[in-house]
């Protein structure tokens, strides 16, 4: 007779190119240890050519997943292999949860779920603000934007250094969002509740520039998607002027939710030990 478990079985991956830098796989692994569910989640490396085998794969069932994660440089592509992407896909025009349903592959962004449940767990009210300054104009904003504005933040300033990438983006999400040279930074941040850096910039260590926060709301909050280093320059800077910070990881860690609930069938919770278990592992690499 054959294991029943065998049955019951669930796999989920992770991909891109590299992948080997994922902590994918320690989020939802805690999550399937946590509710004792017989499933699989995987870091999968697929290079950029053998990507729409690996889709066509998920498609006819011969992968043995049933669906996963995407990450750089896939996440255009996943959107565009999709059968059913959904509204917030659509506008962002990439994916990076997928999902088999009815014989279909489903695709989802999760990204912008991620970054306001992540300012709704550590800073509850953060949305009842008039404006917001967003420093960047990368992939990463995209998600930052779509997801500020769908709260119903009525004036969103994206502030770049080339114009014509900030611009493609107030295009994009529309009339709410304007776009700005980094000259314009002082007076746009002026009255907003909320500074969101969306690039690089002290990354690993790396330098940031000093940014005057003063002008911002009392009790505005300045958060950072970047979460290694966990307080970023532009953070240590916020706090040092008495501004309320929020670290880009929760952001990492409730955007796993919505996709690990589509695949296994819990909704899990963030909480203080997969935090702490994350952390750990950034400060062993």
């Amino acid at each position: 007779m054959a294991d029943s478990r065998e049955t019951l079985l669930v796999n989920a991956f992770v991909t891109g190119w590299p992948v080997k830098h994922s902590r994918s796989p320690l989020i939802h692994n805690y999550w399937l240890k946590q509710f004792d569910i017989t499933g699989t989640y995987k870091a999968e490396a697929v290079s950029e050519e053998d990507f729409p085998a690996f889709i066509q794969a998920l498609k006819d069932g011969s992968s043995g997943y049933r669906g996963g994660n995407v990450t750089i440089p896939h996440k255009e592509l996943a959107f565009r292999l999709a059968d059913r992407p959904d509204a917030l896909a659509e506008e962002l025009g990439a994916s990076n949860t997928l999902w088999m349903e009815n014989g279909l592959l489903n695709a989802t962004n999760t990204d912008g779920y991620g970054f306001t449940a992540n300012l709704d767990d550590h800073h509850p009210g953060w949305d009842k603000i008039g404006r917001a300054v967003i420093l960047g104009a990368g992939g990463a904003s995209r998600a930052v934007i779509q997801a500020v504005r769908n709260r119903g933040i009525g004036e969103i300033h994206v502030v770049n250094r080339t114009v014509p990438r900030a611009q493609e983006l107030a295009d994009r999400f529309g009339p709410k969002v304007h776009a700005h040279s980094l000259e314009a930074l002082s007076e746009v941040m002026s009255g907003a509740g909320l500074f969101v850096n969306t690039t690089s910039l002290g990354m690993d260590g790396g330098e940031a520039p000093q940014v005057d926060f003063s002008s911002l709301r009392d009790d505005a909050v300045v958060t950072d998607i970047v979460y290694v280093p966990l307080k970023t320059p532009l953070l240590a800077q916020a706090e040092n002027q008495g501004f309320a910070i929020v670290d880009g990881l929760g952001m990492l860690l409730h955007q796993a939710v919505p996709g690990f609930e589509k695949w296994f069938g819990r909704r899990p919770l963030v909480d203080e030990a997969l935090r702490d278990l994350v952390i750990a592992d950034m400060e062993r690499h």
